[in-house]
């Protein structure tokens, strides 16, 4: 575009130039046809002027030279003026990071293309959110938040068909207008594609991130013909992605805008409730193999919700994930854990997970120093458990945390072994006290040799290692026989008890303490105590 631009100036002077040199020659010829340059010289000579008329000629080529040099100048202003509006005009409707169009160029673009079909054009709005995004600007800072999204926006520009356009919507939200023409089913290749590409780890430094993509699409249809009903769609099917999991994709339908209010309102309630501390700590034992002695619990979210009751992790742990919740509820549960357990039986441990997000935390370590201070909690009495996608981030950043933390005596246990990303690198580097044995494996032992076979190598595994390791979701007696033939040290699952409140906790614990304070749990007898202490608590509320 420069070049453009100043070969049209050059054009420009050559032409005002060429203009000046025939008005001159005009003149020329105009004054010897008339005798004029004649009558002047044969003046000048009777009265002596010649001086004065040279004096004439050399000031009129001065002036010239002075007209010629501000027509120079006039250009290079006008060329400047042209080129800060076109500048401007470019900033007002690409983003300045990516270089994508902005969301103004985008509803620009997508009002013409609905304004010059016929009819309903075949075209989609697809709206891209990324997924962990915010750890990694909150972790690693804006410049690695930054490069994340330049290197999404080379993968959409080197997936998008020419002819179409990719914009960046604003933060971490980016959309594409995607002309399918006749074949819908490219729609959802495209967003597969997507997916696929943006799950690819980005190098940072020594290095990667990781990173995911949700993705809304909105057809144009007769309910939505505008540029804003479009958009609006592809969000509302964008949030459904993510209420669905995450990392998929998801068509428009009429019924998801009633769903996404619903996440708005649930949202709220959530920021409310953890601030009141509506978020519960509840107990489920964990069991010495194979005598199930008690030797402490696992610490789980439960939701006292002052309109819908008691709810499970599985309705507000992702909801605050996405958006950035889960420290500060993971901190207020971990500090109303330790409070409520340091009356309890000193040899009685307590386990509680904390998310990827707090695991990047630099000051993890000392929030968590300052919530056993604050409790009077023992650190040889807490365990912290960490899921094996935590690992991939930042593997430094997490040996550092953790290696700060079994400094100060807390243990280090690696949980739902076997459904990430962990290798024998990461158990050799880490250290770990613990393996933890998804739930998954031991509900198919029953099932067939081939499980077992894994749970047993995953059991030899952490031997040779020297870890310990719990078997989760163990609710049959034959479970715990082969669980414990094989070497296994823990259990925990609905066989020796569901998760409970403190008080359920505070009774199991004085019902079930022998004089020496160990507490041993039969599978049956507990059953029946849990029924009995639920059905007490049902005529209470």
């Amino acid at each position: 575009m420069s070049d453009d631009r100043s070969a049209s100036w050059a054009e420009g002077e050559a032409r005002e130039l060429l203009s000046l040199m025939m008005i001159g020659v005009c003149v020329w010829i105009v004054g010897t046809q008339l005798g004029v340059f004649k009558i002047l010289l044969e003046f000048t000579a009777l009265h002596g002027l010649e001086h004065l008329l040279m004096l004439a000629i050399c000031m009129s080529l001065g002036i010239g030279v002075a007209a010629v040099r501000k027509s120079f100048k006039l250009r290079r202003v006008m060329e400047a003026r042209d080129g800060a509006q076109a500048q401007a005009e470019s900033v007002a409707r690409h983003d300045v990071l990516t270089g994508l169009a902005n969301r103004r160029l985008f509803k620009e673009t997508l009002d013409a293309r609905l304004a010059s079909a016929e009819g309903i054009p075949s075209i989609a709005v697809i709206q891209i959110d990324l997924d962990r995004f915010k750890p990694v600007n909150d972790v690693h800072g804006h410049a690695a938040g930054d490069a994340v999204l330049c290197a999404v926006a080379d993968r959409l520009r080197g997936l998008l068909p020419p002819g179409n356009t990719a914009a960046r919507l604003g933060g971490d939200e980016f959309a594409l207008l995607f002309d399918y023409g006749a074949d819908t089913e490219s729609v959802s290749r495209l967003a597969q594609q997507i997916i696929t590409s943006l799950s690819q780890p980005i190098p940072w430094g020594a290095g990667r991130l990781e990173i995911g993509a949700t993705i809304g699409i909105a057809l144009a249809s007769v309910e939505t013909v505008t540029s804003e009903t479009l958009l609006h769609a592809a969000d509302v099917a964008m949030y459904q992605g993510k209420r669905d999991g995450r990392s998929t994709y998801r068509f428009f339908q009429l019924e998801m805008g009633h769903a996404l209010k619903i996440r708005a309102l649930l949202e709220q309630d959530l920021r409310a409730g953890i601030a009141r501390g509506e978020i519960e700590p509840f107990y489920q034992p964990v069991v010495a193999l194979p005598g199930r002695e008690l030797i402490g619990f696992e610490v789980l979210a439960r939701w006292r919700h002052p309109e819908h009751g008691l709810m499970n992790p599985s309705d507000f742990i992702t909801l605050a994930e996405e958006t950035g919740m889960i420290a500060d509820l993971c901190w207020s549960l971990m500090r109303q854990a330790c409070r409520d357990a340091r009356s309890w039986p000193q040899h009685l441990q307590l386990a509680i997970n904390i998310s990827p997000l707090q695991l990047q935390d630099k000051q993890m370590p000392e929030r968590v120093l300052a919530i056993l201070t604050e409790t009077g909690f023992a650190p040889s009495r807490l365990e912290i458990e960490i899921t094996e996608t935590a690992l991939v981030n930042d593997l430094e950043a997490a040996r550092v945390a953790l290696k700060s933390l079994q400094n100060l005596g807390v243990r280090i246990a690696l949980d739902d072994f076997g459904t990430g990303y962990s290798s024998l690198y990461h158990l050799r580097e880490l250290q770990f006290d613990k393996l933890k044995i998804d739930r998954s494996y031991v509900a198919s032992i029953p099932l067939g040799s081939e499980r077992a076979k894994l749970v047993d190598a995953i059991i030899a595994l952490g031997s040779s290692l020297g870890l310990l390791t719990t078997a989760e979701g163990i609710e049959t007696a034959s479970s715990v026989d082969w669980l414990a033939d094989q070497g296994c040290t823990y259990g925990q699952g609905f066989l020796f008890g569901a998760p409970m409140g403190k008080s359920a906790t505070d009774v199991l614990l004085a019902e079930w303490s022998d004089e020496s304070g160990k507490v041993v749990l039969d599978g049956a007898a507990e059953a029946q105590r849990q029924l009995k202490a639920g059905a007490l608590r049902a005529s209470a509320a």
